[in-house]
């Protein structure tokens, strides 16, 4: 019985934590698309001027990037759970807060890469539509329509939070022992940025795909015109 209490409470807390880590994300976090872009360019040598000239790049170069940015953020994350995991379950909250933040940012950055900005209020619902995918939580197209963004994001932080908590809770109690909680602090966080990370590249993936057999489908229709290449299964 106390176990079960124990659970119930480090569940509240840990879906707290995640709730108010991400709403504190939303708020401050974002990464600036322009400086990401030249990020890329130099670090990648990826040739577009745009992010919508990520269509006219080889898609398995588009997905070694993204391993590369799903990595650094795993990397990021586990040194943060082994500073934080030494104070045990006392620095949950923190680090929570923290994490979300981590995670927010890697789904930004897979979002750009895939050619897809947030820059009116209806991208920004589709960016949290794939950070609610990356949780494991299916997010309504029925929801967004009828809330305006400032209404349906925070719905969908909830929903995160809660999924998360369930997710999460059992592989967290572990930091209840301070001298193991260093460890187990950075391999949670690890595997978590990285659970999160391939799920959203997978969101965003299909959706480039999507995006870009449009686009060589309409190509192919105008009269004169080839498409430059196939569809993409």
């Amino acid at each position: 019985m106390a176990d079960l209490t124990r659970k119930s409470w480090l569940r509240r807390r840990v879906e707290d934590s995640v709730r108010r880590g991400f709403q504190r994300a939303y708020e401050t976090v974002r990464v600036d698309p322009a400086r990401f872009l030249l990020q890329l360019r130099a670090a990648y040598g990826l040739p577009v001027t745009t992010f919508h000239g990520a269509y006219t790049v080889e898609l398995v170069t588009l997905d070694d990037i993204a391993a590369h940015i799903i990595h650094g953020a795993m990397k990021m994350a586990a040194a943060e759970g082994a500073g934080l995991g030494l104070g045990g379950i006392m620095t949950v909250v923190p680090d929570l807060s923290i994490l979300a933040g981590i995670t927010l940012r890697t789904v930004q950055k897979l979002s750009l890469l895939y050619g897809f900005e947030y820059n009116t209020d209806e991208e920004t619902a589709e960016l949290w539509i794939a950070a609610a995918s990356a949780a494991g939580v299916d997010i309504s197209r029925e929801l967004l329509e009828k809330e305006v963004v400032n209404k349906f994001v925070p719905k969908v932080i909830q929903r995160i939070a809660a999924q998360a908590s369930g997710e999460v809770v059992e592989k967290w109690s572990g930091r209840m022992i301070p001298i193991a909680s260093s460890l187990i602090g950075a391999g949670l966080n690890y595997y978590f940025v990285r659970a999160w990370g391939q799920r959203a590249q997978a969101h965003f993936r299909q959706r480039h795909l999507q995006a870009r057999n449009r686009m060589i489908a309409d190509q192919a229709a105008i009269p004169g015109v080839e498409a430059s290449t196939k569809l993409l299964p």
